[in-house]
């Protein structure tokens, strides 16, 4: 007799028990398993001995820290991580992508956001390198100077292109406005922020002439872009 598969294993790290426990509701409710640990020094061993398929990661924890803990995970496991905190400093939310978290929710949020951002980052997670290969929708040839969405070309600038070869080539991670103009030209010229708003602009409208469905890329509030469609392939 066939045995159903076990629902993903949702680790919640929160030591506010109520907030921990609204998490763990709503995700159950979402038919994922879950575990509630409260206390930063006992997530490795935990996560070591029950390997989780996801880790809701509180930044502010008693004991080990959430960034500390996001380093040495990522000593030993690439298991997805998504930070969770009140501490809105965007050196804060960069750094916590910089060191290995899958994506970042501020407090206070939806619960019903979480589970999304849960769902959005497994389906990402799960799919095989020849998945991956086969849903490569986008292609961005850089010797070539050339990309693609579904084999039809896209006409870039130069700026457009560097901005998408950029964003596309780390699916997920927040990019400053001053880390996208720092990609954006060679010869260090005097721009604004509001360049790369106009250039991001124009770049959405380009690719969401093609796929008006798809997510491209998404403005994060108060820190900058990210890419959204994690379908794509740098060659």
């Amino acid at each position: 007799m066939n045995q159903e598969p076990l629902s993903p294993l949702i680790l919640v790290v929160e030591d506010e028990p109520k907030l921990g426990q609204l998490l763990v509701d709503y995700l159950q409710a979402a038919n994922y398993r879950t575990h509630h640990l409260l206390r930063g020094d006992e997530v490795l061993e935990w996560v070591k001995q029950n390997p989780p398929d996801l880790m809701l990661l509180d930044l502010m924890l008693p004991g080990v820290d959430g960034l500390t803990l996001c380093r040495e995970l990522r000593r030993f496991t690439e298991l997805p991580v998504i930070m969770v905190t009140a501490r809105t400093e965007e050196i804060d939310r960069l750094l916590g992508l910089e060191i290995g978290a899958d994506d970042y929710i501020c407090k206070p949020f939806s619960p019903r956001e979480v589970v999304a951002r849960v769902k959005t980052i497994l389906k990402r997670c799960k799919r095989t390198p020849e998945e991956a290969q086969k849903a490569s929708l986008l292609v961005v040839d850089e010797a070539r100077f050339q990309a693609s969405w579904d084999n039809t070309p896209l006409e870039l600038t130069p700026a457009e292109f560097r901005l998408l070869k950029t964003l596309a080539h780390e699916p997920g991670k927040v990019f400053s406005r001053e880390m996208l103009l720092n990609h954006l030209y060679d010869d260090y010229r005097v721009v604004t922020d509001r360049t790369i708003d106009s250039h991001i602009k124009n770049l959405r409208r380009k690719l969401e002439a093609l796929d008006a469905d798809q997510p491209f890329i998404r403005a994060v509030y108060g820190m900058g872009y990210r890419w959204e469609a994690d379908v794509c392939r740098l060659i």
